[in-house]
This record gives structure tokens, C-alpha cells and sequence, in this order.
């Protein structure tokens, strides 16, 4: 919900807010355990990060794209 109410707070700017999901990556703070590589894990935040200006907003997201509410 706070994903939802910040993009409508913000939506007359050029901000973006967006959640992500990175999945089970390898990192120490799970032990390595993980299972994807930290560059997989990577995919989607950068995805989001570099929106262009007329990207989604408010939205949740994976590797695979929108994941639903």
C-alpha cells in the first residue's frame, strides 16, 4: 500500500515508486544459499531504476515483469 499511495502522492512529478521482488539471490545475508546470481537478482531493480519518463508507477514487480496486487 505504501508503493500505491507514494506514486499517487508523487504523480505529478517526475518521480517513479515501485516495489520489487529480486528473488532468492546468493548474497551472505542468506549464507550463498540462494539460487540465482547476484547479476540475475540485479535484472529487475535496474529494470525499475532506469524507467524511462513515461514508465509504469505504483506498480510490483519481478524478473518476469508485473506481478499482480
Amino acid at each position: 500500500m505504501l508503493t500505491v499511495n507514494l506514486a499517487k502522492e508523487l504523480r505529478d512529478t517526475p518521480i517513479k515508486v515501485n516495489s520489487v521482488a529480486p528473488g532468492f539471490t546468493a548474497t551472505a545475508m542468506n549464507n550463498f544459499t540462494g539460487s540465482q546470481t547476484v547479476e540475475q537478482g540485479a535484472i529487475a531493480p535496474v529494470r525499475l531504476a532506469t524507467l524511462p519518463p513515461d514508465g509504469p508507477t505504483g506498480a510490483f514487480f519481478d524478473i518476469n515483469g508485473p506481478i499482480p496486487w
